[in-house]
């Protein structure tokens, strides 16, 4: 475990040693809080029109308010997680430490693994900015605070399944911009694949909707913990940091 966090420290710190780091939280708390005033403005004017009596009730803060901020987040993974998985392998490789690193009294496993919780510390980091954005809406609102803690597990889950496959693309290439397209172009795939379940047929439609990373996160949203969904994403990541140990054990044969 001692060799794991070893690895996470050096990844931790070479993001922020480099603009990577700073440029991708500070985007992502730019969209985020785009989201947050776009949202908040309709939903001010929904509350309004309740308020005279032109709506169907008071709206949720919870539900029309947090759950469709959340959902609009999982868009902006699919462009910010790439920029850090893109250079977890292809870095080593262009740089010349990969063999040393393979040379190291490291397993595999404890190198994969200690990448994986060191980009997952930094995605941690990045939600966690945007709790400040949520702290807002308890200071002027009354927000259940289970339902987000919920939806903020789903999205820690769905960040640690799109990280597990940029680092797998990460390492067939020492190209960091290949790297990086080659794993939006995945992670879009992962997103719009339940789009075809409809013409997928009865058969294959519950096979396609389930492979879906998305469909898996919408009761998270909604403040429900299903095991289904959450032993769909730690499979998800199991097999995608298995996939990243086989391709990395095929370079230290290469090598």
């Amino acid at each position: 475990m001692t060799n794991v966090l070893a690895i996470a420290h050096k990844e931790i710190r070479s993001y922020f040693a480099s603009p990577i780091a700073y440029i991708v939280i500070g985007l992502f708390a730019l969209l985020f809080g785009y989201f947050f005033v776009a949202i908040l403005g309709w939903f001010v004017d929904a509350g309004m029109q309740s308020a005279m009596g032109m709506g169907q009730g008071a709206p949720n803060l919870n539900q029309q308010f947090i759950r469709p901020l959340l959902l609009n987040t999982t868009v902006v993974l699919l462009f910010v997680l790439p920029m850090i998985t893109m250079r977890t392998y292809a870095e080593e490789k262009r740089s010349g430490t990969m063999e040393l690193l393979l040379t190291s009294p490291l397993t595999d496993l404890q190198i994969i693994l200690g990448k994986f919780l060191g980009a997952l510390t930094l995605y941690a980091a990045m939600l966690g900015v945007t709790l400040l954005y949520i702290a807002v809406l308890f200071v002027y609102g009354n927000p259940e605070w289970r339902p987000i803690a919920t939806a903020y597990l789903g999205l820690l889950l769905m960040g640690g399944c799109f990280i597990s496959v940029g680092m797998l693309i990460s390492s067939f290439t020492r190209n960091q911009i290949v790297a990086g397209m080659l794993t939006f172009g995945v992670f879009l795939l992962l997103w719009v694949i339940d789009w075809i379940g409809s013409f997928a047929g009865p058969t294959f439609e519950p096979v396609v909707n389930y492979l879906s990373i998305t469909q898996h996160f919408d009761d998270f949203a909604k403040g429900v913990i299903d095991t289904r969904h959450v032993i769909y994403y730690v499979s998800f990541i199991t097999f995608g940091l298995f996939l990243t140990a086989k391709s990395v054990d095929s370079e230290r044969w290469r090598g």
